[in-house]
């Protein structure tokens, strides 16, 4: 292997607008022989998770970021020798029957050279190294491979009489604190020395909160020296990871998505109108469907036919699927709709969209429902499922809730809250009846859609509903 066989994979932009990335998970470890197109690492933007082929054949020689690390769009994640060499580095891979603790040995032949010229990013330096002490006289290749990538995901090594587990939370002076790059920024701007914090995230890890803390802490201390209950001041802060609180890291999915809703909430002057309607005859057509030939495996629920008389409401009043440029002080109409169905997930909600969805039939529709639905609860909707949207749907009623105010997505002028269907006491023929009732809330922005355009959307969903049938005089 040569220096110039070695080739950088930088973190790719997976999606319009996204400036950095979390690895997830990697797939694969040094020394692992890799081929162009195959999946090395999965990633979490800020809009879902996605899987990160390498471009090209050959041997892993590094991995620069330990999983759970943030790295922006551009830097250099994986070293790649394409030059058909061994399978590791010489320094990482000792022979089965070598004592795996020569590795470090070599370390000071580099020393004096610091980082190899060849790497790009953040490179290869002696002093940024972390290698685990491998107990025993033999360790097996795998074993050792296994002990590189425990190293690579970020955990410290320890003293070589302390056992490997007492790692993280080791206080030795002469041990380097487990931090993302942004915390020890934070910590430098700050003033805090690292090795005096108490950390409390997974692994030892030291969190932003820590390092606050570690501030909130040290006042106390300087102004009341003398006052003896003071050291039990100085713990209290710290102790973030009790039985009454949990703090969770605002990142990926959530913190796109806080942006966006902070961002819509504050650009856009929403109103919100609401509308009960009896959806009898819609719950009666969709048991028909469902016993329809032409829907046989498709999921068929109220949600499509929803969706479907949305779509129809749109086509009478074209207006109101648009957008607001701001730049260029414009209002820019669609001449089609991209049907955006916001979506719970174990990772926080999406907004994934049904591309071109005024143009398919009732079947079509369903069938990129239930794909759509699909997808999302296996985390695995792509940047680009979520990009284009220009009307939204979300069914709150799934969790019992009436109905609610929704913010709209933003670069959306419209998005239609679903509420619980529930049988009520209505009046149908002059008579009181039982009815199958829901209630609709339709968010618009006031920019571009006035009040008598957003209430003639609302007005034709509620409707379409009510008498089914409107679906083909109106369509």
């Amino acid at each position: 292997m040569t220096e110039a066989s070695v080739r950088e994979f930088k973190m790719p932009d997976v999606g319009e607008g996204l400036t950095e990335a979390e690895i997830l998970k990697w797939y694969v470890q040094p020394g692992d022989t890799v081929s162009d197109g195959q999946v090395v690492c999965e990633v979490e933007t800020a809009k879902a998770a996605v899987e990160l082929p390498i471009p090209y054949d050959g041997v892993v020689r590094d991995l620069h970021f330990p999983e759970g690390t943030t790295v922006d769009v551009g830097t250099a994640i994986i070293a790649v020798d394409v030059g058909g060499g061994s399978a590791a580095p010489a320094a990482e891979q000792p022979a089965a029957g070598q004592p795996a603790a020569a590795a470090p040995a070599e370390e000071p032949k580099a020393a004096g050279s610091g980082r190899q010229p060849v790497l790009v990013g953040y490179g290869v330096a002696t002093s940024s190294t972390r290698r685990r002490p491998r107990k025993g006289p033999e360790v097996p290749v795998q074993q050792a491979s296994t002990a590189i990538q425990t190293e690579l995901n970020g955990h410290a090594p320890a003293a070589p009489a302390a056992p490997p587990a007492a790692a993280p939370a080791a206080p030795a002076g002469t041990e380097r604190p487990l931090a993302k790059p942004p915390v020890r920024k934070l910590a430098k701007d700050l003033g805090v020395d690292l090795t005096t914090v108490v950390p409390t995230g997974p692994d030892g890890i030291i969190t932003r909160e820590d390092v606050h803390a570690a501030v909130a802490a040290a006042v106390p201390a300087a102004t009341e020296p003398q006052v003896a209950p003071a050291p039990a001041a100085v713990q209290a802060p710290a102790s973030y990871d009790t039985t009454r609180e949990t703090r969770i890291p605002v990142k990926g999915v959530r913190k796109a998505t806080a942006a966006a809703m902070v961002g819509s909430a504050f650009t856009a002057p929403h109103v919100t109108e609401f509308v009960t309607v009896d959806v009898t005859r819609t719950m009666k057509l969709v048991e028909e469907l469902k016993a329809d030939k032409e829907f046989t495996g498709l999921r068929v629920n109220p949600l499509l036919l929803i969706a479907k008389a949305l779509l129809v409401a749109i086509r009478r009043n074209p207006d109101v699927n648009a957008s607001w440029d701001e730049a260029a002080q414009e209002i820019v109409v669609k001449h089609y709709v991209n049907l955006g169905i916001a979506a719970a997930t174990p990772r926080g909600l999406i907004v994934p969209n049904i591309k071109d969805a005024h143009a398919k039939t009732l079947p079509q529709l369903a069938e990129s429902l239930g794909e759509l639905v699909a997808t999302a609860r296996d985390g695995k909707t792509s940047p680009a499922a979520m990009q284009g949207g220009t009307v939204t749907i979300t069914n709150v009623g799934v969790f019992g809730v009436d109905t609610g105010t929704p913010i709209l997505n933003p670069g959306e002028s419209a998005i239609l809250a679903v509420g619980a269907i529930k049988p009520q006491p209505w009046v149908h023929k002059g008579k009181v009846k039982p009815r199958q009732v829901t209630t609709l809330a339709l968010s618009f922005d006031h920019r571009l859609v006035d009040g008598e355009l957003g209430s003639k959307v609302l007005a034709d969903v509620a409707a379409i509903l009510e008498q089914p049938k409107r679906l083909i005089t109106w369509a």
